[in-house]
């Protein structure tokens, strides 16, 4: 083998490392965003400086900072992972046109109405399409999406912008104090957090939309929360509640969500009160990568969804809100 394909071909595995670092220049934030350990990272970059033969990256503070050669290089490196990418796209277009698959990945209340709203009313159009369907926590469904496992992420909060992701928001719904029905503050119109901050928290795992957003509130209020309990599901949490065990913070109760139990006999119900908090809220959204290569069934789906989704899911914003 040449040298010169040899380096080549030693480099390669290192590409997606270096593009990212250059587009951060950041070794904590590349290691996260890659789902490495920071030190791989700093192999691959000692790696790669040693094939290349000079210092890519030089530390500057407590930070570090691209070298000449780096900076020269980066624009090289992302062309050809574009160009790679590119050639996966066309490759998996000439598959999925034949199969008409869609592969989806979504937070689990989501798999309650939103978006089998939305599959059938694609489906109704284009019958033989198949659907992928994968649950998880929002991390997971965006994580998916970046690798190009998934066609799209259906997330709240609604996944940012950036190199390569767009996205579209479908609607916004209030985040509510779930209490017990016999709570002392049961009976509000509208509660402030900071009046729950000794009592015991129901939560949700780490990585799920629903726990960072309550948690940002609570924090607002002036607190750090007393977890008794982390559950996977929001209807888990609220059978909890409902039993006295804790309060929580949850989009309303309603088609799509899971309504708990109410059994005064048992004293096992629980109430929703609105929030004095202008975050008190989160939008729910679908999210998908830019392709040079579009399936067509992935492109007739983004579509409908763009085009129709706010309409095809107004009905549902309504009941869950409790509007006429």
């Amino acid at each position: 083998m040449e040298p010169d394909h040899q380096q080549l071909v030693q480099l390669l595995p290192l590409l997606p490392v270096l593009a990212e670092l250059g587009r951060t220049e950041h070794m904590t934030e590349t290691a996260e965003i890659l789902g490495v350990p920071q030190s791989t990272v700093s192999r691959a970059v000692a790696r790669a400086s040693a094939i290349v033969g000079m210092d890519l990256l030089v530390r500057d503070g407590r930070g570090i900072r691209l070298t000449s050669a780096a900076k020269t290089l980066l624009p090289y490196i992302e062309a050809a992972l574009e160009d790679f990418q590119a050639g996966l796209d066309r490759v998996r277009h000439e598959s999925d046109v034949v199969r008409g698959r869609i592969a989806v990945s979504f937070q689990h209340t989501f798999g309650e109405a939103t978006l089998p709203l939305l599959i059938s009313a694609f489906r109704a159009r284009h019958p033989n399409t198949v659907f992928e369907l994968r649950q998880g926590p929002r991390d997971d469904c965006l994580a998916e999406l970046a690798k190009g496992e998934a066609d799209f992420a259906l997330t709240a909060p609604i996944a940012p912008e950036g190199k390569g992701i767009r996205s579209f928001a479908l609607y916004r719904e209030p985040l509510r104090a779930v209490l017990h029905y016999r709570h002392p503050l049961a009976g509000r119109d509208r509660i402030r957090l900071s009046e729950l901050r000794h009592e015991p928290y129901v939560t949700l795992p780490e990585g799920v939309g629903l726990r960072a957003l309550g948690e940002a509130l609570l924090r607002e209020a002036g607190f750090r929360p007393r977890i008794a309990f982390e559950v996977q599901e929001s209807t888990t949490v609220r059978g909890l509640v409902s039993a006295g065990l804790g309060y929580s913070i949850l989009p309303p109760a309603g088609p799509g969500s899971g309504t708990g139990q109410f059994l005064p006999e048992a004293e096992l119900g629980l109430v929703e009160i609105p929030i004095e908090s202008p975050l008190a809220f989160r939008q729910i959204g679908m999210a998908w990568r830019e392709r040079n290569f579009e399936p067509d069934a992935v492109r007739r789906f983004r579509e409908l969804v763009v085009a129709e989704g706010e309409e095809l899911l107004a009905e549902l914003v309504k009941a869950r809100l409790g509007n006429p």
